[in-house]
């Protein structure tokens, strides 16, 4: 009790909460005095997530399965948070999938230990990620569903929830989903002008992706040809976030850059703890009411909200 009233204490939802940067942003939210709803979409896994942190002090870390990319397993989370809590105040949506399968090539070598990492500076890190690297329309069609459309399922039906609070969204996303890294000045065009951007043609514009890869004419259509499913998927969020920023002006909707971080996604060749990218995120998820809006947040802080 605080003079007489029961202290405001904040609820957040994180999704892919149960290792990496989802884990670290459960850990720093709950010791900066937030209720955290970890999800995973493994229950053993998400359950184990939540009995590390409680062994670390955190008890008021809470498990619940969610898949982003099925509907009904959104809608029992979203039923969960309406029952035991009434709103939600932080969403961070970091549920993703990298989009293409790492491979072992004996061409470039074994794969480098981390005493090997630890010798490669970024470029030669992501050149060992590129080579290693294996491209499929199956893992780029789970790309396009979870990064982009997952995140959209999971923020639209908690959206009620967020409205009734001074709602924060914070979607993670990547220095991979610049629109530098297409080709086509058109499309860089379209997902830059939000003023005439809609999510129908979004959806459109992920159908052609979609159908380019299948044909063989990714480059042809101008889309990014490396990391293709990650980079258009994480793009369309970045331009999703702007526009949900437009349409509810009183939710801070941000996206943030957590850096090249050592991951299972990035075969743990990344630069940055997932610690020190976890710490990003939570920033931004804590800055003060009144904050900046369909903004993008990477090292350097508030970046150009062009994301070009």
């Amino acid at each position: 009790m605080i003079h007489g009233t029961v202290a405001f204490v904040r609820i957040a939802v994180v999704t892919g909460g149960n290792k990496g940067i989802g884990f670290e942003v459960c850990r720093q939210l709950a010791g900066s005095e937030v209720t955290v709803i970890l999800t995973a979409r493994d229950e053993a896994r998400g359950t184990a997530a939540v009995k590390k942190l409680r062994e670390l002090g955190f008890s008021g870390v809470i498990f619940h399965q969610l898949e982003v990319t099925d509907g009904s397993s959104i809608d029992r989370l979203s039923d969960f948070l309406k029952t035991r809590f009434g709103r939600l105040d932080i969403l961070v949506n970091n549920a993703a999938t990298r989009g293409c399968e790492l491979v072992d090539d004996p061409s470039f070598g074994p794969k480098p230990t981390m005493e090997k990492f630890s010798g490669m500076d970024g470029h030669q890190r992501v050149e060992w990620m590129l080579r290693n690297s294996q491209q499929s329309f199956d893992a780029t069609k789970e790309a396009v569903q979870t990064n982009y459309y997952g995140t959209k399922q999971v923020t639209e039906a908690l959206l009620p929830l967020l409205l009734s609070s001074d709602g924060r969204i914070i979607n993670v996303t990547s220095g991979f989903g610049l629109l530098r890294f297409f080709r086509s000045e058109q499309l860089k065009q379209e997902l830059n002008d939000i003023d005439r951007l809609t999510q129908e043609r979004l959806d459109e514009l992920l159908d052609a992706f979609l159908m380019d890869f299948a044909a063989g004419t990714v480059e042809a259509g101008g889309w990014p040809t490396e990391f293709s499913a990650y980079k258009v998927a994480k793009a369309a969020m970045n331009a999703y976030s702007r526009l949900l920023a437009r349409r509810h002006p009183a939710l801070r909707v941000n996206c943030v850059d957590p850096g090249y971080v050592r991951t299972d996604m990035t075969g743990h060749s990344g630069l940055l703890t997932p610690e020190e990218g976890g710490a990003r995120v939570v920033a931004v998820a804590l800055l003060p009411a009144g904050g900046p809006t369909g903004a993008f947040f990477d090292a350097a802080g508030e970046a150009s909200p062009s994301f070009v």
